[in-house]
């Protein structure tokens, strides 16, 4: 049976994916700002050079730009303590510029995992898998024989 704390920690997660899935950079951010800790650690690659909060509303900002109807769905949640581990399946459609190549128009589908642990009721610190090479792949970016 999950603690009042484990509950809490999954539903602040919870949260920031409902603010993610509604597409509005100014909610995401204003989430970001309420949920997130403002000396948070990220234990993966932030493709800025920010750190913090402003890491993750930068991530944000430029997926929404390459893909407007980008989804975050989780598959599965696992909470203990003060750590929430969530399994997700991201979708999107390619419309604008994404690291530096010009829309392609496809779909994309691919995994992540992440594990986010909570100092209070925010997010202090987080470890990601995000499978970048499949949703490259998809994208014709990557050949398919690579990995």
């Amino acid at each position: 049976m999950p603690t009042d704390q484990e509950t809490r920690n999954q539903a602040v997660f919870g949260r920031f994916h409902d603010a993610l899935n509604t597409h509005d950079l100014a909610l995401i951010s204003k989430t970001i700002d309420e949920v997130v800790h403002p000396d948070v650690l990220f234990h993966a690659p932030v493709p800025t050079g920010l750190s913090g909060p402003d890491a993750l509303k930068q991530v944000w900002e430029v997926l929404l730009r390459a893909f407007p109807d980008i989804r975050v769905t989780t598959e599965d949640t696992i909470a203990a303590g003060d750590k929430v581990v969530f399994r997700n399946t991201v979708t999107g459609t390619h419309l604008g510029d994404y690291r530096g190549h010009p829309p392609t128009g496809k779909s994309v589908s691919y995994k992540e995992i992440f594990i986010v642990r909570f100092d209070g009721d925010r997010i202090a610190e987080t470890w990601g898998v995000v499978d970048v090479f499949g949703q490259l792949r998809q994208l014709g970016l990557l050949p398919d024989g690579l990995l």
